[in-house]
Parts: structure tokens; C-alpha cells; sequence
């Protein structure tokens, strides 16, 4: 599978935006789906995951309460809403795709769980 993610930009703290990943090549329903985030000298940490279904999601303890994660198999598009961001938030934000067999409710939080990445967008929170 082949991910594009965009949506990155500029914004003000406690402001909005909305990342999107574009998934080509494969099923997209087959697929675990996670976001993950790096900042220069920083390893790329976990920020959100949802299962192949949509129905369970999880999201570090960073981002709890702020950010949605979401998915829509129709059009093999996952999102990452985020509100309420702050300059902390900044960082390129990847997403990232794992075939699931069997579970449809199965969630993957680990960097090592993924085999495909997108190239990242950037989101730039200004205080």
C-alpha cells in the first residue's frame, strides 16, 4: 500500500487542523492504520491508532482529548483531527498502514508494528 498524507500547515495555539492519509495499491480495510509524529533529534513517537473496522482507536496520553483519529474505508482515506494544539504539537506528522489478518478490532501503537509509512506533512503550532 501506498500512503500521501497532507493537510500539515501553520497555526496558532489553540487552534485546528485536519491531516489526511491517502491509501492506494492494496485493500485499505485490510489495514491497521496509526499516526506518529517526530521532531528533529527525536525518535518518531506513537500519536493515534484505529483498527482495520474504525470502531477502536487508541491515542497517547499527549493527544487524549484533542486529537480524533478516524478512518473511512470507502474512500481509503485516514484523518487525524486535531484541535486545541499547541507549540508542543509541532512536528512532521507520518502516517502508517499494517495489514491485519483476522482481528477487525486489533490496534498497533508500536513504531516496529508498521510496514508502510507515508512521507509526513508538517505542522507548525506558533504560540
Amino acid at each position: 500500500v501506498q500512503l500521501q498524507a497532507s493537510g500539515g500547515g501553520l497555526v496558532q495555539a489553540g487552534g485546528s487542523l485536519r491531516l489526511s492519509c491517502a491509501a492506494s495499491g492494496r485493500t485499505f480495510s485490510s489495514y491497521a492504520m496509526g499516526w506518529f509524529r517526530q521532531t528533529p533529534g527525536k525518535e518518531r513517537e506513537f500519536v493515534a491508532a484505529v483498527s482495520r473496522s474504525g470502531g477502536t482507536r487508541y491515542y497517547a496520553d499527549s493527544v487524549k482529548g484533542r486529537f480524533t483519529i478516524a478512518r473511512d474505508n470507502a474512500k481509503s482515506t485516514l484523518y487525524l483531527a486535531m484541535n486545541s494544539l499547541k507549540p508542543e504539537d509541532t512536528a512532521v506528522y507520518y502516517c502508517a498502514a499494517d495489514m491485519v489478518f483476522k482481528s477487525t478490532e486489533l490496534v498497533k501503537t508500536r513504531l516496529d508494528e508498521y510496514a508502510n509509512w507515508g512521507q509526513g506533512t508538517l505542522v507548525t503550532v506558533s504560540s
